[in-house]
């Protein structure tokens, strides 16, 4: 290591502008100008100012030099002029508008979290080290698609242009801090030792958010009875990065649906290394005796068998799944990232079909702001429901939010309260009410009722008979209309995360994924998918 100042390279035996502290890095070397010391070197490392390095300094360092030029706010060269003078070099710098920003948001927030959260008596070398090195490690992992996202959709992979994990990305915390406890332990200053360090993670996690804890809970309870769960579009990118985080955290078992090459290709593009069945429905030997069980199912409704062998084959692999999850070769199926909505309900419906003595399915949101969650139905499939659909509805969406151990509160919303417009809507609504209770007597219910009574808890005091105490956590729509408008809202201008849509009335467990998901919402879904498979 040589260390240079405005007078040069730091010697031994140098006089001019020393110091004790200076003296302490004095090298025994025969280099007496930054130039010389740059020539052959791994690493340049700047404090300094604008200009210190040159383009010829960096053509004269060894191969693939690693540069850190931390001068604010111009560095001491810039990334292109690095590049212009090799391709090999790697850069990082104090700067947000260049790749690999060296930013103290990385590091101090979240050391001083884990030491504080073991009650560490100091700061020591060893657990800087230790948040050095879970940063590298952070770097090497996959970058979620919220970051990316954070960047204008940038994609970055671990090289030149990416060693340094993002100052936005939420996993820093779940790294450092723990990271920094386990060194405070193992060097001895940690006053208060941590003696889960799952669940501390845990704790962190639901630190960052309502959305985290009620997740954490989803998928804890998916990890205890992992699920087999068959995606129909195996060959797209996401879905590919989503198994193998459901693999890694053993969520569930994934099976891919496509062409084999062309997945394994993917895979090989990705650096995703996955054992998991990838399944060629043209070269499958299950696809016959799928085509001849869709024949019988669907004979009656003008299916051939000819007919029935080319849509497994060619058209449709969401057929082929949900073949899968009816024959029980699969548990649950998780599809729709590259259709619209109703190319994938169609043929589960077809396939898999609803559930006995209910008149439709439903689709449930889970809407999570910062300090609550509520559940809103129907916002994805039928337009204009009858009494008894909303009534289906509503015990469907109790069920599920029972699923994940969350006490059901409902309201079946209207623009009238508790008979104060005597209009046909209030009138059906106010007749779902009645079948609710009839058939779920113990269930928390209350309607029709105006959505600001239902969740501003001073106005429903004003009605003392409503059997609904505190505000409701799920909004019974009166239409499609509705419900889908407001869920949307909710999550575009109200700021919360929304999770679903959760496919509700199914005879076996069949989600469905939107186009613009990310490989966190791909996990989210399959994590739900395994509890509602876990409860058949």
């Amino acid at each position: 290591m040589i260390m240079c100042d405005t007078k040069g390279v730091i010697y031994k035996g140098r006089v001019e502008g020393m110091n004790p502290y200076k003296e302490l890095f004095a090298a025994d070397t025969h280099f007496r100008t930054l130039e010389e010391a740059a020539a052959g070197a791994d690493v340049l490392f700047g404090l300094s100012v604008k200009g210190a390095f040159t383009k010829e300094m960096v053509a004269s360092m060894a191969p693939h030099p690693v540069i850190f030029a931390m001068a604010n706010p111009d560095p001491e060269i810039t990334p292109e002029d690095a590049r212009a003078a090799r391709s090999d070099v790697m850069i990082a710098t104090g700067r947000s508008d260049y790749p690999n920003q060296v930013n103290n948001v990385l590091g101090f927030p979240f050391i001083f979290r884990g030491a504080l959260d073991c009650r560490a008596t100091c700061i020591n070398e060893e657990m800087k080290l230790a948040a050095v090195k879970a940063l590298a490690q952070l770097a090497r992992e996959e970058c979620p698609d919220s970051v990316c996202k954070a960047y204008g959709n940038q994609k970055f992979v671990f090289g030149p242009n990416y060693i340094i994990p993002k100052p936005f990305d939420p996993r820093v915390l779940l790294h450092v801090a723990p990271a920094i406890a386990k060194a405070a332990m193992e060097s001895g200053v940690a006053r208060q030792p941590i003696e889960d360090m799952a669940k501390y993670v845990e704790h962190l996690e639901f630190s960052q958010g309502k959305s985290k804890e009620i997740m954490r809970m989803v998928i804890n309870k998916a990890k205890s009875d992992p699920k087999t769960i068959v995606f129909p579009e195996g060959d797209n990118e996401k879905i590919i990065r989503a198994a193998k985080e459901l693999v890694e955290e053993g969520i569930a078992k994934p099976i891919l649906i496509g062409d084999k090459k062309k997945i394994e290709q993917k895979m090989a593009d990705l650096h995703i290394e996955l054992d998991v069945p990838v399944i060629d429905p043209n070269e499958s030997e299950l696809t016959d005796h799928y085509a001849a069980e869709l024949y019988k199912l669907r004979q009656r409704k003008g299916l051939t068998l000819s007919e029935s062998q080319r849509i497994l084959r060619r058209k449709s692999r969401t057929h082929f799944g949900s073949m899968m999850v009816r024959t029980g070769d699969a548990d649950a199926l998780l599809g729709g990232i590259d259709t619209h909505y109703p190319e994938t309900i169609r043929p589960a419906l077809e396939v898999v079909g609803k559930q006995k003595g209910l008149s439709s399915v439903h689709g449930l949101y889970m809407m999570v702001f910062k300090k609550d969650v509520y559940f809103l139905a129907d916002t994805t499939v039928t337009i204009d429901p009858t009494a008894e659909e909303l009534a289906e509805t509503a015990i469907l969406a109790a069920e599920k939010v029972r699923m994940l151990d969350i006490e059901p509160r409902v309201a079946m919303l209207s623009f009238s309260n508790f008979g104060s417009v005597n209009h046909p809507q209030a009138k059906k609504v106010r007749q779902a009410v009645e079948i609710v209770k009839e058939r779920a007597p113990d269930l928390i219910i209350d309607g029709e009722m105006q959505a600001d009574t239902a969740v501003v808890p001073e106005l429903l005091e004003g009605f003392t008979f409503s059997k609904l105490k505190t505000n409701a956590n799920i909004l019974i729509f009166p239409d499609l209309n509705s419900g889908n408008i407001c869920y949307k809202l909710l999550h575009h201008l109200g700021g919360a995360e929304a999770i679903g849509p959760i496919l509700m009335g199914m005879n076996k467990p069949v989600h469905v994924l939107q186009r613009g998901d990310s490989v966190d919402d791909i996990v989210n879904m399959a994590a739900i998918a395994v509890v509602d498979a876990q409860t058949i």
